[in-house]
């Protein structure tokens, strides 16, 4: 086997010269931590410092290079941190998908009217490119607060860094004389019109995100108010035997099962002998039936973290709406470059190749 030149100047550097003969070169130098980098010419291979993500250098300087056994990646550091060696432009790709607070039910706040149902919430979904070291800031909207309605009973919005942001839901309108007071809220879906002397205008959805509100109709007996839209159909009619249905959500399976979001909450009828109007597909509340006949129903709050509208209230004792149901945040990113840096506690599963992060609350991510 050949040897190795090794030689010395005055001012400590250290030359090494392989040798001009053929054969197999073995160079194995110590590191500052004990461990050896070994190169061997025969097989043009490099072992260098092996570890788990908890055995990073702690004071790590630029272009330190190692082999992480938790990522089963080759990294390297540098001023945006830890990144791993063979990711194209210090990037990669990721899914998305972001549910806004969905409106709350209109409520009457007297003893007359039936509230419309609260719009979904906006959701986006789509791909997009994380910068390694990068820190993504994840909001996760509420849903409206019952016994509110229009624009006060709008759910907030959802927003991840570099995304389009998920608009909230519209509230419901509510069942009182002042015809302003029967119009549904506009939002990533808009709230149902309601009713009283006469039905309001729907609020209208933003496009891309979700659908505009149903009318409502001021016919015997029921005098059904409209039902909140959905991210994938507008809110249905209030009829003369039934407050109208929310609009349907959308389904994802970005979680690796499939789950249906953001849908419309239903709106309220005026007798018992009424149906209420069912929630939209996607957490979307019932709305509520009066006690004037029959036992009263209350409108029904949108599930939490799906982004679902509430359903609207109605007069006599069962005139407190729904709430909107809570948005939700959800990235998929291949587990080869998961950092495994989060903030605010999402849950975190894996689905295949890929780890899914569900902020069902604010956080943030470290790409």
């Amino acid at each position: 086997m050949a040897s190795i030149v090794v030689a010395g100047d005055t001012s400590g550097t250290v030359t090494l010269a392989a040798p001009a003969v053929s054969g197999t070169t073995t160079l194995t130098l110590p590191t500052t931590s004990g461990s050896f980098v070994t190169a061997n010419s025969s097989t043009g291979g490099a072992y260098i410092p092996t570890g788990t993500t908890a055995e990073r250098p702690s004071s790590p300087v630029n272009g330190m290079t190692r082999y992480n056994t938790t990522t089963g990646q080759l990294e390297i550091y540098g001023t945006a941190g830890w990144a791993n060696a063979g990711t194209a432009g210090n990037s990669y790709s990721a899914s998305y998908l972001i549910v806004a607070g969905g409106g709350a039910g209109g409520y009457n706040g007297a003893t007359t009217g039936r509230g419309g149902g609260g719009g979904a919430g906006g959701l986006l979904t789509g791909t997009t490119s994380l910068v390694i070291g990068t820190v993504y800031t994840a909001t996760v909207g509420a849903g409206g607060p019952a016994g509110t309605f229009g624009s006060s009973a709008s759910g907030a919005n959802s927003s991840f860094t570099g995304l389009t942001t998920a608009i909230g839901g519209g509230g419901g309108g509510a069942g009182t004389n002042s015809p302003d007071n029967r119009n549904g809220a506009s939002g990533g879906s808009g709230g149902g019109a309601a009713t009283y002397n006469g039905s309001g205008t729907v609020g209208s959805g933003t496009s891309g995100q979700g659908n505009a509100g149903g009318l409502g109709t001021e016919t015997a007996p029921a005098y059904g108010s409209g039902g909140g839209g959905g991210a994938s159909a507008v809110g249905s009619l209030g009829t003369s035997s039934a407050g109208g249905n929310g609009g349907a959500g959308t389904a994802s399976s970005i979680t690796g099962s499939s789950v249906t979001y953001a849908g419309g909450g239903g709106g309220a009828t005026y007798v018992g002998s009424g149906t209420q109007g069912s929630g939209g597909s996607g957490g979307g509340g019932a709305g509520a039936a009066d006690g004037n006949s029959g036992s009263p129903l209350a409108g029904t709050a949108g599930t939490a973290n799906t982004g679902g509208g509430g359903g609207g209230g109605a007069n006599d004792i069962a005139k407190i709406s729904g709430a909107g149901g809570s948005g939700v945040i959800i990235l998929s990113v291949p587990t080869a470059n998961y950092s495994g840096t989060t903030t605010g506690s999402p849950t975190i599963t894996t689905s295949g190749s890929n780890t899914i992060i569900k902020f069902t609350a604010s956080g943030s991510y470290t790409a």
